[in-house]
């Protein structure tokens, strides 16, 4: 087995050239055994735990594959296992279930305990929260298996996949050792250190804005203009290896909701105050800061352009679709006439489960979960869970390859905007066939909460299965065992989140959860007789058909506009790194090095940081939070934030520099 991935891993195929993995497809290594499902189920309920705390604490979802990476490769290293590689990739893949599973279900379960405090009627046992989570996940894992063939190797090269890259080098690290892994434990070691202080400590300001300074803060009280960075080397190295092209494109997006439409917005409209769609909105929009005027109304046409990005993606992508549903793709055609032989002389690389095995599951789950609608959500109202079911079922197929587009672009899934976008939809189709009221929001919640978590699971499998293909395991394995860790995880994030619930009260506001109380605060309204945000949304909409008639790629234009400012420009300032340090030098091949050498740093930065944020948030449980707030108010915090970030790129940047174009 080599050490080292081809040179045409990351790129696009020539014409008939074929990738090589790294673990031969002709040989057998192992993969499944006692070890590595039993790391990745621990692995699954100790970050599904953390990514739970931590999601409802900030509203950001830890993705746990990278570390969970590091974590294999660590246990196998100590072990002295040789031939680790298929063993590490099965616990990531089990234990990456935990960040997929958490998203769904924290971003819209615990809008049932924040609306229960104003009606008490409202609430949720453990095993309504379980089966959702569940049943949701399965589904995704059956809806996302006949499409791995077009995204890990048809569209090889194409989609950048940073997570999946990151954690790939992770796992290829693990088996180079010696002086090829330094490089990453150096990168992960100072971004893990330099994310746990801003974290853990608070020395310096997680985001600098422009509010630093007097002029700063008149332009956003005046003009409702502001600049805002997040400062993190986990942010960072995503933006790196993301690249230039696509961050660029994201950053437009933001960049057109916070430069134009929210100060456009304050200039046309400084008197009006817009809440047919939410009550809770009193104030103008002239007397709202650029925040509150991108969170109340921009965020909105984001939320359409995404949907709209989404439907057009569906479209462009509907041979593939159809061959999805039929099963009539040429290597499944082939396998189904030629029989049980014929399946057998496909590559061990290239096996999924038979199509036979992921119909009959996915109609098994189809079934359980309109009885779980039928008994447990609508009160055996046989046209309330047929409804339901007909939704949840289709929605969760149609966005599934929106969620495995958006990972493989930018390494986030827009699962939240998605989500709010099936539950208005819910909402609206249930209110016309008479289910409303407490009652309704309940039931919208939890349909929401299965069509979350199916698009945040598929999502993240299609990060899994790139790595298995980069690699060369086997898929069928991959998939087999990701139901168990779904399994897991489900049963985790449910524990979790009563227990945080009786702590805490998602209600009391001392743990945020801002997607539950955005899902809350639409779904009451809808539910109670009140509008939504259709204008906006359909301003969206409008935006995303003209910039796919322009050419642009929607969908990452889109995600710009809908994930807040903060996040979109350390994206482009990682994608700006990229291009400098892969174009200084007249000598191609000397560039090629640089930017490989680039990418195992920044993947050190996602992974450093990543399991520094775990353990982070793992003190804030057990109650050690130094941090002062007094001081991260104070203007001098961001002025410290802006000189640590300026020192951590030019780290990367002077680290990624090598002089010759040797191996890294």
């Amino acid at each position: 087995m080599a050490n080292a991935l081809p040179d045409n891993a990351f790129r696009e195929l020539h014409e008939g050239e074929a990738y090589e993995p790294l673990m031969s497809p002709d040989k057998h290594y192992p993969e499944v055994n006692a070890w590595s499902v039993t790391w990745g189920i621990l692995m699954a309920v100790l970050f599904s735990a953390a990514a739970a705390y931590l999601g409802l604490k900030v509203g950001q979802v830890f993705e746990a594959a990278i570390p969970i990476a590091i974590i294999a490769v660590g246990v196998s290293t100590a072990a002295r296992r040789k031939g680790a590689l298929g063993e590490n990739v099965i616990i990531q893949s089990i234990g990456a279930c935990s960040g997929a599973v958490v998203a769904g279900a924290i971003f819209t379960l615990p809008a049932i305990y924040i609306l229960q405090a104003k009606y008490p009627e409202v609430s949720a046992s453990f095993l309504s929260i379980f089966l959702s989570s569940l049943l949701g996940g399965i589904l995704g894992i059956l809806f996302l298996i006949p499409f791995r063939k077009y995204f890990v190797k048809e569209m090889h090269g194409k989609y950048p996949f940073p997570e999946a890259t990151a954690t790939t080098q992770v796992l290829v690290s693990g088996e180079q050792g010696g002086d090829q892994a330094k490089p990453l434990l150096l990168a992960g070691l100072i971004g893990g250190l330099y994310d746990f202080i801003v974290a853990t400590f608070g020395w310096w300001n997680e985001n600098f804005t422009t509010r630093v300074v007097g002029w700063g803060e008149t332009l956003a009280d005046k003009a409702k203009l502001v600049f805002k960075v997040n400062t993190g080397a986990a942010v960072l190295g995503l933006g790196y290896i993301i690249g230039l092209k696509y961050a660029f494109i994201i950053c437009c997006g933001s960049f057109a909701v916070w430069y134009l439409i929210v100060p456009g917005m304050a200039l046309l409209f400084p008197d009006t105050v817009m809440n047919q769609w939410d009550p809770s909105i009193t104030l103008a929009v002239g007397d709202m800061s650029p925040e509150q005027i991108f969170k109340a109304y921009a965020k909105s046409i984001g939320i359409g352009g995404i949907a709209m990005a989404g439907l057009i993606g569906i479209w462009k992508s509907r041979g593939i679709i159809k061959n999805a549903v039929t099963g009539l793709g040429s290597s499944r055609t082939s396998q189904s006439s030629q029989g049980a032989q014929a399946a057998q002389s496909v590559p061990r690389t290239d096996r999924d489960l038979p199509m036979k095995i992921i119909g009959f599951g996915t109609v098994l789950t189809l079934i359980a979960i309109f009885l779980f609608f039928y008994l447990g959500v609508f009160s055996g109202s046989l046209l309330y869970a047929a409804v339901g079911i007909l939704l949840v079922g289709f929605i969760a197929f149609l966005f599934t390859t929106v969620a495995a587009n958006a990972i493989a672009i930018v390494g986030s899934n827009p699962v939240s905007g998605m989500t709010l976008m099936t539950l208005i939809l819910a909402s609206v189709v249930m209110v016309a066939v008479g289910l409303n009221g407490t009652g309704g929001m309940v039931a919208a919640l939890v349909m929401g909460g299965v069509v979350c978590t199916a698009l945040s699971v598929a999502g993240s499998f299609i990060t899994d299965l790139k790595i298995g293909y980069w690699l060369g395991t086997t898929p069928a394995k991959q998939e087999s065992w990701k139901f168990l860790g779904t399994l897991v995880s489900a049963a985790t994030v449910g524990g979790v989140m009563i227990l945080l619930n009786e702590t805490y009260d998602f209600a009391s506001g001392e743990l945020a959860a801002p997607q539950a109380n955005a899902m809350a605060a639409v779904i009451e309204p809808l539910m109670s007789g009140v509008g939504a945000p259709w204008v906006l949304y359909g301003i969206g909409a409008l935006i995303a058909l003209a910039l796919t008639w322009c050419g642009v790629p929607a969908l990452a234009f889109a995600l710009g506009m809908f994930i807040p400012l903060e996040l979109n420009v350390p994206l482009l300032v990682g994608g700006a790194v990229n291009w400098y340090v892969t174009t200084r030098s007249k000598d191609q091949a000397l560039n090629k090095a640089r930017g490989e050498r680039g990418t195992l740093l920044a993947s050190g930065f996602i992974a450093g940081g990543a399991l520094m944020g775990v353990v982070s948030a793992l003190l804030r449980f057990v109650g050690f939070n130094p941090i002062s707030q007094a001081w991260l108010d104070n203007p001098l915090s961001e002025a410290c934030s802006l000189v640590a970030y300026v020192l951590l790129i030019a780290y990367l940047i002077k680290a990624s520099m090598l002089r010759s174009g040797r191996s890294i």
